[in-house]
């Protein structure tokens, strides 16, 4: 998969997928199948961390040399505290984030998407970490239609 394809894939999402998660009952939004894991809220909560963690790389990525960003999934979920949040609020904040991300994507200079972000031991393209974000995002709204 091209940049342009992640683009055009993440256009599609943002466009259908809202609507597809507000048709969800807010009780089934919530319901954790077991203490160690998370709801539906907090995967698309999970999602919104990527995002907030992405968008810090994709910026920083272009003007610092190789910077390293990395993130505890476990505890950024815990600590925004998505399960109490309404669920449309978080799709909204899905959406949007994502949509912002997305225009990001699209005026990156060519040039600068060959650049490198370290994430732990990991020195990864500004393209590579775009593509894999989008395939990162498709796993986990595969997972919120399965369960």
């Amino acid at each position: 998969m091209t940049v342009e394809q992640s683009i055009n894939r993440l256009e599609f999402l943002t466009s259908h997928i809202p609507r597809l998660l507000s048709e969800i009952e807010e009780a089934n939004l919530s319901l954790k199948i077991s203490p160690k894991k998370w709801s539906k809220k907090e995967i698309i909560g999970h999602l919104i961390d990527s995002a907030t963690n992405n968008h810090q790389r994709f910026i920083r990525g272009q003007f610092e040399l190789n910077p390293e960003i990395s993130y505890n999934q476990d505890k950024w979920n815990e600590f925004n505290f998505y399960n109490d949040i309404s669920g449309k609020q978080i799709i909204s904040f899905w959406k949007f984030y994502n949509q912002q991300l997305m225009e990001i994507v699209k005026r990156i200079p060519k040039e600068n998407l060959s650049k490198e972000v370290r994430i732990e031991d990991k020195s990864l393209t500004l393209a590579f970490l775009f593509i894999d974000y989008v395939k990162h995002l498709e796993h986990h709204l595969k997972q919120i239609v399965e369960y």
